[in-house]
């Protein structure tokens, strides 16, 4: 039995629940509740832990033996036992710290004891030896997965494409010793795939000492989620994966833009895709006093926090909306920081379709803060003038509509990862010039224009920052590239894709006018125009 065939099988057994009434947003939380009971118990049955991660009485062993009424009693007991830390007399069952954490609040939705029955027969049908071979981890992250591609569930908020997550990873190169971060962590994608990548390096980490492979388990990974359900996910991930952070786990519980993110120590690199939207358009508000430049754009504040909280010469890749790129007034005085106290050596242009938010346009933006002039007394100081330079590579232009029907592998992002170079700070040399993906036959739209026809065409282009100040004002949506007027039909985006794009840009339309409106002091004529919207749409609060 393959990988994919473990996974199509586990994500089959949603219809169990499904037919107990529990709904789509919740199927992934209420399988894994019982799927990591099984994997601790297959991990430790094959060898792979020392020590049983579950104490006594809480096991599949305790379950799989039952039926009925009292199977279903019996499994509620647990999760309230894993969830309080104590059992049905008061007494302390003694679980570790992180497994209380994974359970925290864990109550099952199930109400038929059969339906039970047959999560925990077909959970034991599974052929687990096929999927040891590919590790428990990546099993789990394969359901995660699969979740994020149902469009009904709304889990894509979650997840970053794993193919985006490796790439970015691989550019980075984070190493053994340094403090990774991930401030909007979702189900820990960005930060087992760095922990792979250290550990492919490593020999899994054999060729480490002692104290360093300790220091990979306990403190390299840190990542910040709002969402408690979301949270779950990602501790259970990180320790199927054999990350286990410290006595919170790998994933702390709290908001980044809030007293959690001001807390945290500094970081060598910052892998992450923070939230879309508004400050008031989700549960995370922007409730921080250090950050310099006010706004209620929460990937502007997620930009801020994430360059502020890198050490010196510290690594970053983030993935940003095309709005963080040219939005006037905050934003730009955003970009200005950043460029000031970073070197922001490359921009990414990603195609659309690739995001659970079809609409979205979206980029990858690699940089590095400042120099440490300790190591290095030329170095320029940190927070002056850091960018020299911005390469942009254009994997938007001329691309298929990804989606179900063409999915978005790492065989796209191989082009860009070449002339990335082997450097992870972005000072490798380099030359214009890639033509992957047809980029010969696209047009050009003359806003950055070349005295070379021929690199005018490449989707591998430099330009200065005297440049970006002078002919931009310091907007970054840097493009000179044009989609062919003729297109086949074939390769149309979807009509749910169009109209994406197009409530995409409406809604961002909407929100700057909204911001002007308030500087100029009309916000209660803002706010009665909002509630007019807000009707009109059948939006309740």
């Amino acid at each position: 039995m393959t990988h994919n065939d473990i996974v199509q099988k586990l994500w089959n057994l949603c219809d169990v629940l499904r037919d107990d009434g529990i709904n789509y947003s919740d199927y992934v939380t209420e399988l894994v509740m019982l799927l990591f009971m099984k994997m601790a118990h297959e991990n430790t049955e094959s060898g792979l832990l020392d020590k049983h991660p579950l104490p006594e009485g809480c096991r599949w062993t305790d379950l799989n033996s039952k039926s009925g009424l009292n199977l279903l009693d019996d499994y509620k007991r647990i999760l309230l036992a894993l969830s309080s830390g104590k059992d049905g007399q008061g007494n302390n069952i003694h679980a570790d710290p992180l497994i209380l954490a994974v359970y925290a609040d864990a109550q099952t939705r199930l109400r038929e004891p059969r339906h039970l029955e047959q999560l925990v027969k077909s959970l034991d049908q599974i052929d687990w030896y096929s999927a040891q071979q590919d590790g428990l981890g990546d099993l789990y992250e394969g359901l995660l997965e699969k979740n994020a591609n149902e469009t009904k569930s709304g889990a894509g908020q979650y997840f970053t494409p794993r193919a985006l997550i490796n790439s970015m990873v691989r550019c980075i190169k984070p190493q053994p010793g340094e403090v990774i971060q991930d401030p909007a962590a979702g189900t820990a994608g960005f930060l087992i795939a760095a922990d792979a990548y250290i550990k492919s390096q490593t020999d899994d980490l054999f060729d480490l000492n002692a104290k360093a492979q300790k220091f990979q388990r306990n403190k390299a990974f840190l990542g910040v989620e709002l969402v408690p359900g979301t949270r779950r996910l990602a501790l259970m991930n990180c320790l199927l994966h054999g990350m286990e952070g410290d006595d919170e786990g790998v994933v702390h519980l709290g908001n980044a833009l809030g007293m959690v993110g001001q807390g945290l120590s500094k970081a060598d690199v910052i892998l992450a895709n923070p939230p879309f939207g508004t400050s008031k358009g989700g549960e995370a508000s922007i409730t921080r006093d250090d950050l310099t430049y006010k706004t209620s754009n929460k990937q502007l504040a997620f930009l801020q926090h994430i360059y502020r909280n890198l050490k010196p010469g510290g690594r970053a890749a983030v993935v940003l909306p095309d709005n963080v790129l040219f939005e006037a007034g905050v934003g730009t005085e955003v970009r200005r920081d950043l460029m000031d106290k970073c070197n922001l050596h490359t921009i990414l242009r990603l195609p659309t379709g690739i995001f659970y938010a079809q609409g979205v346009k979206t980029n990858v933006l690699f940089f590095t803060k400042g120099a440490d002039a300790s190591k290095n007394p030329k170095a320029k100081l940190q927070e002056e003038n850091c960018t020299e330079k911005v390469w942009v590579y254009d994997l938007r232009t001329n691309m298929p509509s990804f989606g179900k029907r063409t999915p978005f592998t790492e065989a796209h992002l191989k082009p860009f990862e070449k002339v990335y170079g082997r450097k992870a700070d972005g000072t490798s040399k380099r030359t214009e010039g890639e033509w992957s993906w047809n980029a010969k036959d696209a047009e050009t739209t003359g806003d950055a224009a070349s005295d070379n026809e021929n690199l005018e065409k490449s989707r591998w282009r430099v330009f200065s920052r005297d440049w970006i100040r002078d002919t931009k004002g310091d907007s970054l949506d840097i493009s000179w590239l044009k989609d062919k007027d003729s297109v086949d039909a074939a390769n149309l985006p979807e009509p749910e894709v169009l109209a994406a794009e197009a409530m995409a840009e409406l809604t961002e339309a909407l929100r700057e006018i909204d911001g002007l409106m308030r500087v100029l002091g009309a916000g209660d004529e803002a706010d009665s125009q909002k509630k007019m919207l807000e009707e009109v749409m059948g939006v309740t609060n």
